[in-house]
C-alpha cells in the first residue's frame, strides 16, 4: 500500500528574485481541486512565490491554457490541477492520456509544469492523494514548478569567458 511506503523529497529551492506561478485547474469535483489549490499555495508560498489561478472546465483544456498563457502571459512556471476519476467507458484513459501527454510535451518545449492532475480509480483514492496533510500532490506539482523554475534559471544565466570579443575599441 501506497500509504506505508517512504519516499525522498528535495528541499524546496530558493529563488533571489520574485517567481510567478500560474495554477490552471480543472474544478470538476470541487472539493479535491479546492484540497490540490490549498497544497499548491501553501508550497508556492513557502518558496515567496507569486501565484493566479484560473479555472478550466476540464483536464483535457489545462494543457491547452497552460500553452496559451505561455505564449500571452509572463509566468515562470505552471501547475496543472484536476483529477479524473475511472468511470464506464474507455473517456478515463482518453482524457488522462492525452492531458498527460500535451503537459508533456509542453514542458519538452521549455515550460516549467508541475503535474498535480490525479488519475485514480474512485473519490477516496482522490481524496487522499489531494489532502494537504495527506499526499499533498498540489503541493508536490507546485514544488516540481519551482524545482524546473531554478533550473531553467540557473542553466540561463549569462556564460563567461566564452566566444570571441571584438577587439578592443571596435565595438
Amino acid at each position: 500500500m501506497a500509504t506505508l511506503e517512504s519516499h525522498f523529497t528535495l528541499p524546496l529551492p530558493a529563488f533571489d528574485r520574485p517567481v510567478r506561478l500560474l495554477i490552471v485547474v480543472a474544478p470538476f469535483y470541487r472539493d479535491i481541486a479546492d484540497a490540490l489549490i490549498g497544497g499548491a499555495r501553501a508550497t508556492a508560498a513557502a518558496c515567496g512565490a507569486e501565484v493566479d489561478l484560473v479555472e478550466v472546465p476540464g483536464a483535457l483544456e489545462v494543457p491547452t491554457a497552460i500553452a496559451m498563457a505561455e505564449r500571452m502571459a509572463r509566468f515562470d512556471g505552471y501547475v496543472a490541477l484536476g483529477c479524473i476519476i475511472r468511470g464506464e467507458t474507455t473517456h478515463y484513459d482518453t482524457v488522462c492520456n492525452d492531458s498527460s501527454r500535451a503537459l508533456s510535451l509542453l514542458g519538452l518545449q521549455g515550460a516549467c509544469i508541475g503535474n498535480g492532475i490525479l488519475t485514480v480509480e474512485n473519490h477516496a483514492q482522490a481524496a487522499v492523494r489531494a489532502d494537504p496533510a495527506g499526499h499533498n500532490k498540489g503541493g508536490g506539482a507546485a514544488a516540481a514548478a519551482l524545482h524546473l523554475v531554478a533550473l531553467a534559471r540557473r542553466w540561463s544565466a549569462p556564460r563567461g569567458g566564452l566566444g570571441f570579443r571584438p577587439a578592443e575599441g571596435t565595438a
